[in-house]
């Protein structure tokens, strides 16, 4: 991506394991607040809008060049969500999200775990993976790269 203006936003949909685990790579090291996260049992519903890093634009580019957007995530078909070592009462708790991984039992549900940086983690039980994300801001720039030990 030569520019933001070359930016196309992104809409993706899983329904599988290995649909899961493209949404995650594009995830990794987006950042959120505890508080724009919800569990809508009604709806068997999880949704939460997070700040994704541009991975597929970042490249080599020098620092300075990078960039974020926001983006929007639901899981549909929700039995539960259970949160692990987060601080659910500190709304404005920012939080970095580092994989989603799904584990099927024999009749196609599951679990899938979203896990943060610093151990935190949130499981859903899950009927199957339906999962949708979608970029809902235009991007902006950002300094940092996010970098991980090896």
């Amino acid at each position: 991506m030569a520019s933001l203006k070359d930016y196309k936003p992104l809409r993706l949909m899983a329904g599988d394991a290995d649909d899961l685990q493209v949404i995650s790579a594009y995830l990794q090291d987006a950042v959120g607040k505890i508080g724009d996260f919800s569990y809508l049992p009604e709806q068997r519903r999880f949704a939460f809008v997070m700040n994704r890093f541009l991975w597929e634009s970042a490249g080599k580019r020098k620092v300075g060049s990078f960039a974020r957007v926001r983006a929007g995530i639901h899981f549909d078909d929700v039995k539960s969500a259970h949160y692990s070592r987060l601080k659910t009462d500190a709304k404005d708790a920012v939080i970095e999200l580092l994989s989603i991984r799904f584990s099927a039992k024999d009749d196609g549900a599951g679990v899938i775990d979203l896990d943060f940086a610093g151990g935190g983690g949130i499981r859903l039980d899950v009927e199957s993976v339906n999962c949708f994300m979608s970029d809902i801001s235009d991007p902006w720039r950002t300094r940092a790269k996010p970098a991980h030990d090896e």
